[in-house]
């Protein structure tokens, strides 16, 4: 996913497997209540809430690490097709029975059986996050509760999916209430929809005909567009289709169509529906088996998952106890079913803190702590689901139970915001990049007295210059460690970063637009770090810049994948690119650089030794058809690529920021050596390596003159990669001279 990484969690909230009972004139006594919590009465369903538990425990048990079940997260989309299948059976019975739906009496049932643990969880969320996460992470929480509170999530998570710059984050600490953000949305405009086709329905049709037929028709026009949609986007942008709304409608479409025939799957012959339930058992457990995170997803794959659960539950009453309740309804799996809700809220926060309070955790400790998670699912279930539930003020009372969701919702965005703007007050930025070019000696009016900062303060050659080597307590620094996510270069800010799905190139022009001498920097992200210097360089020496950049998408003829899929959009923007810098728009100058890539060909990812290769391959190719167009090319070989979020490191562990050090040569293992085969051999390519300015000792700092090195895992901080002008400087006017 996002492919969503484990980082891309899921789960629902499905309503509680048992209808309400209507509105009373005058409060009637709780419901007997069976041994596990839930209410016994005529319409339970013991298969459904097994299943729940087979769902539950997929998710939890792959997000504890377990290999074994590589697609654990289908079980959401199980949960989606038992949300659709629950929620309508209760609309259409109402309509049926009474001629019309209340509104008020639906959105309270639901808010009081789903909103206060929420609320419980979202608010003991940010707690845990004052008390365990890293400062740099405290902002991006307290939003993420704030749109979870609002159920909006998913919509956050979607363009942070395909935000390049984010992908490199830690996990948000609810990010699993994206799919309870799609089910809310689902709850809020599904129930106006059914009452008005019924509306529409009866009153073009005689009284007393069944509004079901005509209602099925009405799920047909919502899932076959939806699947539909789902099926391209996950092709296109699998990020955002995993957690749009739009794209799981279908699912949710799937269940209420179930409920909306569940009459006649009654009648099912016992031995068929045998048959079918066990089949759909078979498929729900298989998926969790055969689906994995390469797959383009939820589109066509999730068929699987659904269409197993649905023949689950179509066929549970006409397959009595030969079915698949004779597993599901075990009284362990409907005592997890209960708490299926509760354990989905809690799990995914503690495994977030447990691994920023601990580090990496083993499969085994992840394990540990999902176990944990039962203990507070419980306690939350005991004291805080069922009590609100079944209280005597809001249970015979929709207006207070809507009263009741609204608090609950209040409770968490205020708390989020609170958080946002008072626990994580703003900090102030790095300075400003021009300041930091003059200390580094490279703008005429330089004052040599200035101090100097960054790689400025290290020797003409630096390899081994101890002022670069890691210390515990560097001294204040810039960016601020909590700034330094946005110490970007302008090239973001002012949109010229092609994104994901663009095949045309964007650019930026700086410097003198009118120059004579012109400059193309051209490649990745990593390409795009080098832009602070290039520009100081342009300003000092009255050359034109133009940037061509693109997200995850190295300069080369090789096709790259991005995730575990072709990166089509990347080749066709090289193609064009290529043209553009061979044909009428040709530069004096071409600069590039790129990280590390698995190659693909045909529609298979390469291995490591076979995608060096290739990339190899691709590089020579793209450099020679520059140098036979009459374009120089300067190469700047890949910089140290730390692999652990320095910014995030920098702020935990403000005075032991030797934490913070890498190895250089485990560092330098990228695309590097694959550079330097590639120019070595060809005409107007010269490689640059500034790598001893940036790593000038065995083990590479994450603070040198003042100057924090890198904004994430990989990236150099805009502050940092502009002190690296002189150096850059020199470089470019000897490659120009050959």
């Amino acid at each position: 996913m996002t492919q969503p990484t484990p980082l891309a969690s899921h789960l629902w909230n499905a309503p509680a497997v048992r209808v309400v009972p209507p509105q009373a004139p005058a409060p009637r006594p709780r419901p007997p209540i069976r041994g596990d919590g839930e209410v016994e009465h005529r319409g339970f369903r013991g298969d459904i809430e097994g299943l729940r538990a087979i769902a539950v425990l997929s998710v939890l048990l792959w997000h504890g690490g377990l290999t074994a079940l590589p697609g654990g997260f289908v079980g959401v989309d199980v949960f989606f097709v038992i949300s659709g299948f629950l929620i309508t059976r209760l609309i259409v019975t109402e309509i049926e029975q009474t001629g019309r739906l209340s509104l008020i009496g639906f959105y309270g049932r639901r808010a009081k059986r789903l909103l206060p643990g929420a609320a419980v969880v979202l608010a003991t969320t940010l707690v845990l996050s004052y008390l365990f996460l890293p400062k740099t992470r405290w902002a991006e929480t307290g939003w993420d509760v704030v749109s979870s509170g609002i159920y909006a999530v998913n919509w956050r998570l979607a363009e942070r999916s395909v935000d390049y710059l984010a992908s490199d984050q830690a996990p948000s600490a609810v990010q699993h209430f994206w799919s309870l953000a799609v089910e809310e949305q689902f709850y809020l405009a599904w129930p106006p929809l059914l009452l008005l086709a019924a509306a529409l329905i009866r009153r073009s049709r005689r009284a007393g005909r069944s509004i079901r037929g005509p209602l099925l028709v009405c799920m047909l026009l919502i899932a076959v567009p939806s699947l539909t949609w789902s099926i391209y986007l996950s092709s296109s942008d699998p990020g955002r289709a995993y957690f749009h709304s739009t794209t799981r409608a279908w699912e949710l479409a799937i269940g209420a169509g179930l409920a909306i025939v569940a009459a006649s799957l009654g009648r099912m012959p016992r031995a068929l529906a045998v048959v079918l339930g066990w089949s759909g058992m078979g498929a729900v457990l298989a998926s969790f088996v055969v689906i994995d995170r390469s797959m383009p997803f939820p589109g066509y794959v999730a068929l699987l998952p659904t269409l197993g659960a649905a023949a689950v539950i179509a066929a549970g009453p006409a397959a009595g106890r030969g079915g698949p309740v004779m597993l599901l309804g075990l009284s362990p799996m409907r005592a997890v079913g209960s708490l299926s809700y509760s354990l989905y809220l809690w799990h995914w926060p503690l495994l977030v803190v447990a691994r920023a309070a601990l580090g990496d955790l083993s499969v085994a400790q992840s394990l540990t702590v999902v176990a944990f998670s039962f203990l507070p699912a419980y306690l939350t279930y005991r004291f805080v689901e069922n009590p609100f539930r079944y209280a005597q003020a809001v249970q015979y009372s929709p207006t207070r139970a809507i009263q009741l969701g609204i608090l609950c919702t209040a409770i968490p965005v205020i708390a989020g915001l609170l958080f946002q703007f008072t626990v994580w007050p703003p900090r102030g930025a790095s300075r400003p990049v021009p300041s930091v070019i003059a200390d580094a000696g490279l703008a005429k009016s330089a004052d040599p007295a200035a101090p100097r900062m960054g790689a400025a303060v290290l020797a003409s050659s630096p390899g081994g210059d101890r002022k670069g080597a890691p210390v515990d307590r560097p001294g204040q620094f810039v960016p601020d460690a909590l700034a330094a996510r946005n110490d970007l270069p302008d090239l973001y800010r002012q949109g010229c970063q092609a994104s994901g799905t663009d095949t045309e190139p964007r650019s930026c022009t700086y410097g003198n637009q009118s120059a004579s001498f012109t400059i193309a920097l051209v490649g990745d992200s990593h390409a795009a770090q080098w832009a602070p210097a290039l520009q100081a360089i342009a300003t000092a020496k009255g050359w034109q810049l133009v940037t061509y950049t693109k997200s995850a998408c190295p300069f080369l003829s090789a096709e790259v994948a991005n995730g575990d899929r072709p990166y089509t959009s990347c080749t066709s923007w090289n193609r064009t690119l290529l043209a553009r810098l061979t044909g009428d728009q040709r530069p004096n100058l071409v600069v590039t650089s790129s990280s590390n890539y698995r190659a693909v060909r045909g529609d298979r990812v390469l291995d490591s030794e076979e995608s060096r290769s290739a990339l190899g391959e691709g590089m020579h190719t793209t450099w020679k058809a520059l140098g036979s167009a009459g374009v120089k090319t300067v190469v700047l070989r890949d910089t140290p690529r730390p692999d652990i979020d320095i910014a995030e490191c920098a702020s935990q562990y403000p005075n032991r920021m030797t934490k913070c050090a890498v190895d250089r040569d485990e560092a330098l293992s990228g695309i590097g050596e694959r550079q330097v085969a590639a120019a070595a051999s060809l005409r107007n390519v010269t490689l640059v390596d500034l790598n001893d300015a940036i790593c000038p000792t065995d083990r590479c700092a994450a603070v040198i003159g003042g100057v924090l090195v890198y904004r994430d895992t990989n990236h150099l901080t805009a502050t940092y990669a502009a002190t690296l002008a002189p150096r850059l400087n020199a470089a470019l006017e000897r490659a120009l001279r050959n």
